[in-house]
């Protein structure tokens, strides 16, 4: 259900954002955007200003239709701007690009030669690079020491089965030596697969599966020795790793204050000596809230510690995660922006202590803003209608982040003299090419008299006044919400000829937590009466065609889908793609079993609520033709909602469409797939809404009967 969380015609000028100038230069608009061109939109990501200021590391991501893959390379470009030098090479990934502090190394992680993901080294001044652990396991986290000798490393407990493949792999390479026969001569075991044993409250997780008592722990690597040293052990994870300024401590985060971790969302921040050998039998609790406290951050003298905090576990994810300070050694905290009511991420001392950076979650954007560390007014250092997605900042303050638009996807910024000035261009050459819908920011009333906002995409070459149609676009989450950045779907439907409506009804973010919390055990109410109102809005501004309206979207979009077609026939096409449908089906079967005993109590002792507010109760009520999609092993919102929903529909003679895609998670990750994905939207779109005579399938999958009729 939560998500995780792609361009209007460039144009040559300077906006004041804040008192900073963005710079967008012109594109020679020529061609709507396709399909394909998602595939040649490079994302840009994960900057690391050096020690010195003098350049950035940051990494590139590229969906790969040849291979079916995705390639992720590191690049460096100057700070003060000019040509990227690629530091790894095509071929194999590589990601998670850090300086060491002195400025001489750069450390990454890559799977290569067969291994898990491991900690590689690049020398600054060039070379190969050289692989640092060899763990059975993937590294999942690493972070420099302050003086660039050591590595703290997070490390998920090994299973027998990596063990066993790692053993093997270093037996293969033990083996290189000896000539074909005698490689032949060893006879391979045959393996089988072995049960899966649960006892724990949490037992599974999208992208791992089924979990058992195997957990993640803190881990300190010695580059000379070549050493690993387990730093904390127990039946905990331990995440979000930080040095002390001194590197003679390790603040990390962990649910270590409950007798059963996976019962609450309490976290709190632990400390523990970066020497330790005892496995963190002696550790420190900083922090004692009741709720998630994380993302822990050192002032540069070493006396506190900021973080994230979210102050009321009783609405978990609806809560405004607000930004906290407390003494390193624990003790009172104070928390900073409780008056600002944002959701807080990613926290970062100033170097001289006196101010906190942190990117906030603020009507429809992500701002990089900074309050006093003793409290006070928040300042921006990049806002406006923009999306910083990720930023670093050294100790002399220079700033690297990454910055995305309505009309550009992400690339790397500075702010010199506190101007945004783009040093990376890696979708300029793209971006020339094409003429795209400008998203517009657009307010209108809900039905109670409720403000909400969205973005509002209108058809290439639109008209005043003509009508077209429209594709209402719900959002993931419930608490997220549509951001001022770059959606290539947006774009591909404004460019075949739709308005595209991105509301932000209540239970998104960046209004407040009045605004998120407002659909708190009530899914299908307010959240409908707003994404409605959008509707309405078009339609009275005369953009939208009521009688060609199309509607669709993915977990919890796929979710306000299914209520939304239960609920009105206004629609023509529905899309639900990884949405719920009977909600008791869900529980004990995806992870999110803390969640739905939160908000909605056990299914047994609340069975009318569960009834209430899902959509398979109202099934009969669904007269649109809808498409269901869905990845056959997604354990965040599983595949049993589709294939409960399509079964319905069909006992009942409705038109539908099932489609599931092979080893998908919840977020996919195979090209094919997404291309795929985005040729039967249009298709669906086009043959329901538009009333095209073309089948609803990509041509290559069409057939001569459609599906459901």
């Amino acid at each position: 259900m939560h998500p995780n969380r792609l361009l209007g015609v460039l144009a040559t000028f300077l906006t004041p954002i804040f008192g900073i100038m963005l710079f967008t230069p012109r594109a020679s608009a020529q061609r709507a955007i396709t399909i394909d061109d998602y595939f040649q939109i490079r994302e840009v990501h994960d900057p690391q200003v050096s020690p010195d200021g003098q350049w950035i590391a940051y990494s590139v991501k590229t969906p790969l239709l040849k291979t079916d893959k995705n390639e992720e390379r590191i690049w460096m470009v100057p700070a003060a701007g000019g040509d990227p030098i690629a530091l790894t090479a095509g071929g194999v990934s590589s990601s998670h690009p850090r300086w060491s502090p002195d400025g001489k190394y750069i450390a990454f992680l890559s799977a290569r030669n067969g291994s898990k993901e491991q900690v590689w080294l690049l020398n600054r001044l060039g070379g190969e690079a050289e692989r640092l652990t060899y763990t059975p396991q993937d590294v999942d986290e690493f972070a420099w020491s302050p003086d660039s000798r050591r590595l703290a490393v997070l490390l998920r407990d090994a299973s027998p089965e990596e063990v066993e493949a790692f053993k093997d792999q270093n037996d293969k390479e033990g083996d290189s030596d000896k000539d074909d026969k005698d490689k032949g001569a060893k006879e391979k075991k045959p393996k089988t697969q072995r049960p899966w044993v649960i006892d724990r409250r949490q037992f599974k997780q999208d992208e791992i599966g089924y979990l058992d008592r195997r957990r993640t722990h803190l881990y300190v690597f010695d580059l000379a020795k070549r050493n690993l040293t387990q730093i904390t052990s127990g039946d905990y994870d331990d995440d979000q790793l930080a040095w002390a300024p001194d590197g003679k401590q390790l603040a990390f985060v962990s649910n270590r204050s409950t007798p059963d971790p996976d019962a609450t969302y309490n976290t709190d921040i632990w400390v523990v000596s970066a020497d330790n050998t005892d496995k963190g039998a002696h550790i420190t609790q900083v922090t004692k809230g009741p709720g998630e406290d994380r993302e822990p951050a050192w002032s540069l003298d070493g006396k506190w510690i900021a973080y994230t905090t979210r102050l009321d576990p009783a609405v978990f994810e609806y809560g405004t995660k607000h930004l906290a300070v407390v003494p390193a050694t624990g003790g009172e905290a104070k928390v900073l922006t409780q008056s600002f009511d944002r959701m807080v991420v990613d926290p970062h001392f100033a170097p001289d202590g006196k101010a906190i950076y942190f990117v906030a979650d603020d009507d429809g954007t992500l701002n990089l803003c900074s309050v006093p560390s003793a409290g006070g007014d928040v300042t921006r250092a990049i806002g406006g209608r923009l999306v910083v997605n990720g930023y670093s900042i050294n100790k002399n303050g220079d700033v690297a982040a990454q910055v995305a638009t309505i009309d550009r996807p992400d690339e790397i910024f500075t702010i010199p003299g506190g101007k945004l000035t783009q040093v990376t261009h890696t979708n300029d050459g793209l971006l020339s090419q094409l003429k795209l819908s400008r998203g517009e920011y657009v307010h209108f009333r809900s039905k109670d008299g409720t403000t909400v906002a969205g973005y509002l995409y209108k058809p290439l070459d639109y008209s005043s006044g003509k009508k077209v149609p429209a594709i209402l676009r719900p959002h993931g989450g419930p608490v997220w919400a549509h951001y001022a950045e770059f959606a290539h779907l947006a774009q591909l439907l404004a460019a075949n000829g739709y308005a595209v409506l991105y509301p932000n009804p209540r239970g998104s973010t960046g209004y407040g937590q009045k605004h998120a919390q407002a659909i708190f055990a009530d899914w299908g109410n307010k959240d409908f009466q707003d994404d409605m109102a959008m509707v309405d809005y078009a339609v009275e501004q005369g953009i939208a065609d009521p009688d060609k309206l199309g509607v669709g979207g993915w977990s919890y979009g796929g979710i306000s889908t299914n209520f939304i077609i239960t609920q009105t026939t206004r629609f023509k096409g529905a899309i639900s793609g990884a949405g719920e449908f009977l909600y008791m089906t869900n529980y004990g079967h995806d992870h999110y079993q803390r969640d739905w005993e939160t908000e909605l109590g056990r299914p047994w002792e609340k069975k009318a609520l569960y009834e209430k507010i899902s959509p398979f109760y109202r099934v009969a009520n669904i007269t649109t033709p809808t498409l269901i999609m869905g990845g056959s092993i997604d354990w965040n919102v599983p595949i049993i909602n589709g294939e409960q929903m399509f079964q319905a529909l069909k006992s009942l003679g409705r038109t539908t469409e099932l489609v599931v895609y092979p080893d998908e998670y919840h977020e996919f990750s195979t090209p094919s797939h997404i291309k795929d994905r985005l040729e039967r939207y249009l298709a669906w779109y086009n043959h329901y809404v538009k009333g095209d005579s073309a089948p609803p399938r990509p041509p290559e999958q069409a057939t001569s009967k459609t599906a459901g009729q």
